[in-house]
């Protein structure tokens, strides 16, 4: 070979390492983007009094525990892996791996933020299940183990090598992993911390509380759809190959099914919540078909890479119908507040859809695997899973709760965590009403002020004809 050749040769891997790279990182920035989604879902879900406290943890979230999981949760996941899956490792090299990775492992660090948009997802989750009633840094506290530990022990098992994925576990992008995980936990933390103020009556009647925006819940909807070809589609392929020195394109029939599947979940998702909710009450309602659309999702992401496309329309389906039905259940029947529904949405659709996989996989149409040997490793993978995430967080929200820390006071509950926990108003244009059970932000006459609460006598007088309506401080 001639050193142009090698040299044109080495120019080549470099091509095709920088735009896998560069691949790489924009499906990450894309993931990241959907913590806008998840705000603006979870704010539009709560009460107009508690939006800053949902958006604040949706900051910290991201902010604390991907700190965290750079300086535990990564190693954790990598020496839980070594440990259940029979394989070499090193407690020391798992942190140094990380920390001051060879010269030649150019891909180090962004493999470890690929993987760290993934685990603030699963954590971010938590946070829609116990609005309105947790002190905040109970919630951090939280959030703070599950980066270390809880999320990486479930990635240790799984995706580091773990016996799960010895098994032949089946997750794709974290249909089980990450959104089947954040569900369970959620639901577990909204047992502990207990339903909102007036949620709930003595006979056991349920009282709606809805949400201040609808439109600020569909406009999260959408971005977190945005964001999830990101979860799928980017982990597919890379775009580019080198095979025998030749440069070569990476499977876009492969990521182009991934891209297919996954659409085709994401619709069926709200269709199947949109016809059951229509079959219960005899009304399409906004919010099912919004949380339909991203329970298809979750459905879909475990196994997107590998089963035929009419199964994605059945999971679909089967994820967004079973929305209305297990909320339903957990709200009346376990009188458990899971106030932006990700049990329904997260938890119990990712369950669904992992243990869907072996109705739908291409081993099983194609005649290479058997239906019991694709079921197996799905069954005792989600059971592991989902045992583990109770109990961890069980134990931790037990923890802080005795301790008395777990929740506001009954005082702050009803004046709003805005006030009592940020000292903001988010919406102080509409001045500061008397405080209503319902969180509706009406005054005691029924009449909504547009004037910031001031009264025209005050406004007399003024110099200029310019006014302090504000009812606020100028400083």
């Amino acid at each position: 070979m001639s050193l142009s050749a090698l040299s044109l040769q080495t120019g080549m891997d470099a091509v095709v390492t920088g735009v896998n790279l560069v691949w790489v990182l924009t499906v990450t920035f894309l993931i990241f983007f959907m913590h806008a989604g998840f705000a603006m879902l979870e704010a539009g879900q709560v009460r107009s009094k508690n939006v800053a406290n949902q958006l604040t943890k949706n900051l910290l979230t991201w902010s604390v525990g991907v700190v965290v999981f750079f300086l535990a949760g990564s190693a954790v996941s990598t020496i839980v892996g070594g440990i259940t899956g029979g394989g070499s490792y090193s407690v020391a090299g798992a942190f140094m791996d990380l920390y001051a990775p060879d010269a030649a492992s150019v891909t180090a660090w962004t493999d470890w933020l690929f993987g760290a948009v993934f685990a603030m997802t699963a954590a971010t989750i938590v946070s829609g299940a116990v609005a309105g009633r947790a002190k905040l840094r109970a919630y951090i506290s939280y959030t703070i183990v599950l980066a270390a530990v809880i999320y990486p022990v479930v990635v240790g098992f799984t995706w580091a090598g773990g016996f799960l994925g010895a098994m032949g576990f089946q997750d794709f992008a974290g249909g089980m992993i990450v959104h089947g995980m954040g569900g369970i936990a959620g639901l577990t933390a909204a047992w502990i911390i207990g339903p909102r103020m007036d949620r709930f009556n003595p006979d056991g009647s349920v009282n709606v509380i809805p949400g201040h925006s609808l439109s600020f819940a569909v406009l999260g909807t959408l971005i977190l759809a945005f964001g999830w070809y990101g979860f799928n589609v980017g982990t597919a392929a890379a775009p580019l190959a080198m095979e025998g020195g030749e440069v070569t394109l990476g499977s876009f029939a492969y990521v182009g099914r991934v891209a297919l599947v996954t659409t085709l979940g994401m619709a069926a998702g709200a269709i199947g919540a949109a016809g059951v909710a229509m079959y219960k009450t005899g009304k399409v309602d906004t919010l099912y078909v919004a949380n339909g659309l991203l329970a298809g999702l979750v459905g879909i992401t475990s196994i997107a890479d590998a089963i035929v496309w009419p199964g994605a329309l059945v999971v679909g389906l089967l994820a967004g119908a079973q929305l209305p039905v297990v909320f339903g259940f957990v709200e009346k029947r376990l009188q458990i507040d899971d106030v932006c529904a990700v049990f329904p949405v997260h938890g119990s659709a990712g369950i669904l859809g992992a243990l869907l996989f072996p109705f739908f996989a291409t081993g099983l149409w194609n005649g290479t695997a058997s239906f019991v040997s694709l079921a197996i490793p799905q069954v005792v993978g989600v059971a592991v899973i989902a045992g583990w995430t109770v109990a961890a967080t069980y134990v931790v929200f037990r923890g802080i709760k005795t301790l008395g820390e777990l929740r506001v006071t009954s005082e702050h509950e009803r004046e709003g965590l805005d006030t009592s926990e940020h000292g903001v108003d988010t919406y102080p244009e509409f001045g500061k009403p008397e405080t209503v059970t319902d969180g509706a932000g009406v005054p005691l006459d029924g009449n909504v002020r547009t004037d910031g609460g001031v009264e025209p006598a005050s406004v007399a007088g003024e110099i200029g004809g310019v006014s302090d309506v504000s009812g606020g401080d100028d400083e």
